[in-house]
């Protein structure tokens, strides 16, 4: 018996040794705890399922339990809203490699406000400065988009929530109970975070004409109502004392995590319009400078006297706490100059990416360029040739020899052209916007794309505006769809239509094969980056595609059409930018 339970025992330790390594995710439940598990247990999942030697666990945690577990190192990361990571990064050393992104939202960098609700009964309550001398609830003082982000622009509107409300009621977490005192007419006002009453609204928990919003802004990059300006939206961040290895393969498994509900993960943004709120509001890592001598003298004369030996001590530590406050802002400054310096070098990066897939993309169509070449110099050789021949006869007739000269010279242009029109595609340059027409980049496309085997048609709207664009750029987007279309279409089974009009007050553009579509599923991923169905494919096509229509403010998309597949893109009027710009 001893016998066969030895080699058992010898290998018990082989088990415990197997066991993953635990790994404590502090996330701030505001909405409480199964709410929290049902936002965040994607994430948890993917991690584990990329990093499987270590066990994720999600810890949900209040503000005040957020600040002891990260100052008692019982975690390990931290997922918890812009205002308090700024907290815990001045106090913590606590540091975000990624930022939460959803796929409702324009821009993860406008994605959290506060709304300000009232009821629709109570009509003398009509913009923020109303609110003096009212109630008002919050889920916390300490909350970003639960009353901090609403503080700022209630200053602004000459209001001070600590002097002017007649009440300032916690109720704490979770931030239904802010929105359930309002509706039960226990208080005048509350302060919920965007996009909650939407959620309420669709979950059936509140009517949508139940509560109205005061000081109300509409952001196209937020499909929510607000009452303030919008900020970055929650980070993942790593503790001080977490692994460097660790932490790099979490934020490598966070950006190629799969979008889940909307929800997903993209590089960590810049939070200085969140340091900017705090220096304002002079909480957090700003707290107020202390009062002054003279301040002090003015408010308490009648206690000079007795107070003279505490006002040298406090003289003393006002100097030292001055120096901390300079010697911490340096160090703030310090890291935005690196934060700065990362950007730029992201930046430098991208501009290369984009110039190597222009490069893959002439030679993709180094073929059709040759072709192009070929033309006008087998016309340069015939009529050189028939030159010669003219030369040759025994009176040479100097109108033929002339028109034959200039046609040499017009099929040199000709080759010229197609030479300077593919080196100004490859040659590296800094984006450089202008207003065009899209028609006119279009035909000027097909004709750098050449004669391929497949017929090319294009179909140009009429009268489309003219849009504010680098020309390069969207060259780029029109050839790699090109190059992927005469992929995708055989020969002899159809031709290509390169087609522009006007939808919805867009510039729509529209490259439609005749091949046999994409497989199930394949639509939906083909803008993801490394994602791919051709055999020798990077996957980068398509999503450098993505990238560079976006940030000309458009979108782009995929879907089947009449006879083949279809890649439309849409590009805003060049007065529409102007207009954002301004």
């Amino acid at each position: 018996m001893l016998g066969r339970l030895l080699p058992l025992l010898l290998f018990l330790p082989t088990l415990a040794l197997a066991e993953p390594a635990e790994v404590r995710v502090g996330v701030l439940a505001y909405q409480g705890s199964e709410r929290a598990a049902r936002d965040w247990e994607p994430t948890l999942a993917h991690l584990a399922r990329a990093i499987p030697e270590h066990r994720f666990t999600m810890v949900p945690l209040d503000l005040p339990g957020m600040v002891l577990a990260v100052a008692d190192r019982s975690i390990d990361f931290v997922i918890t809203n812009p205002g308090n990571y700024v907290t815990l990064e001045a106090r913590f050393a606590v540091t975000r490699i990624a930022t939460l992104e959803s796929e409702s939202i324009g821009s993860p960098l406008a994605a959290l406000g506060s709304v300000v609700i009232r009821r629709p009964e109570r009509t003398e309550i009509s913009t923020l400065a109303d609110l003096k001398g009212r109630t008002l609830a919050v889920v916390s003082t300490d909350a970003f988009g639960g009353f901090q982000i609403a503080w700022r622009e209630m200053e602004e509107a000459g209001v001070r929530p600590f002097k002017d409300l007649r009440e300032l009621r916690v109720v704490g977490f979770p931030m239904e109970g802010v929105v359930t005192a309002v509706r039960d007419r226990l208080i005048d006002v509350g302060v919920v975070r965007t996009c909650l009453l939407e959620e309420l609204v669709a979950q059936g928990r509140a009517a949508p004409d139940e509560f109205v919003v005061l000081n109300e802004h509409r952001s196209p990059e937020l499909p929510c109502r607000a009452s303030s300006r919008l900020y970055p939206d929650w980070p993942f961040a790593r503790l001080a004392h977490t692994p460097r290895d660790l932490a790099r393969r979490v934020a490598a498994a966070l950006l190629t995590m799969p979008a889940v509900e909307g929800r997903t993960w993209t590089a960590s943004l810049d939070y200085t319009s969140v340091h900017e709120l705090f220096r304002t509001l002079h909480i957090g890592p700003y707290p107020r400078t202390p009062p002054t001598l003279e301040e002090l003298a003015n408010e308490y004369w009648h206690w000079l006297v007795a107070i003279a030996a505490a006002v040298l001590w406090w003289v003393v530590h006002a100097a030292r706490v001055e120096a901390l406050v300079r010697r911490r802002t340096a160090e703030l400054e310090r890291e935005i100059a690196e934060r700065e310096r990362a950007e730029a070098a992201a930046l430098r990066l991208r501009e290369e990416r984009d110039q190597l897939s222009r490069l893959g993309i002439v030679g993709e169509m180094a073929s059709n360029i040759a072709h192009e070449l070929n033309q006008p110099l087998a016309s340069i050789s015939n009529y050189a040739h028939g030159m010669g021949r003219i030369l040759g006869s025994g009176s040479p007739n100097l109108d033929l020899l002339r028109a034959g000269a200039r046609s040499v010279a017009e099929q040199a242009e000709r080759a010229a052209a197609i030479i300077q029109r593919t080196r100004g595609f490859v040659r590296r340059r800094d984006a450089q916007r202008s207003t065009l027409d899209v028609n006119a980049v279009v035909a000027e496309t097909l004709s750098l794309f050449g004669s391929p085997s497949v017929p090319i048609r294009g179909e140009p709207g009429d009268g489309l505006p003219p849009v504010q664009a680098d020309k390069v750029e969207l060259q780029q987007v029109l050839l790699n769809l090109l190059q992927n279309a005469v992929e995708a279409t055989p020969a002899g089974g159809g031709e290509i239509i390169v087609r522009t009009a006007s939808i919805d007050g867009m510039i729509l553009v529209e490259v439609r094969d005749a091949g046999h579509g994409v497989p199930d599923g394949a639509a939906a991923r083909m803008f993801d980056p490394f994602y791919t169905t051709k055999p020798d494919g990077l996957g980068l096509g398509l999503s450098i595609c993505r990238t560079i229509v976006e940030r000309h403010g458009g979108r782009i998309w995929a879907e089947p059409a009449d006879g083949g597949f279809a890649v439309r893109f849409t590009l805003p009027p060049a007065d529409d930018v102007e207009e954002a710009a301004a």
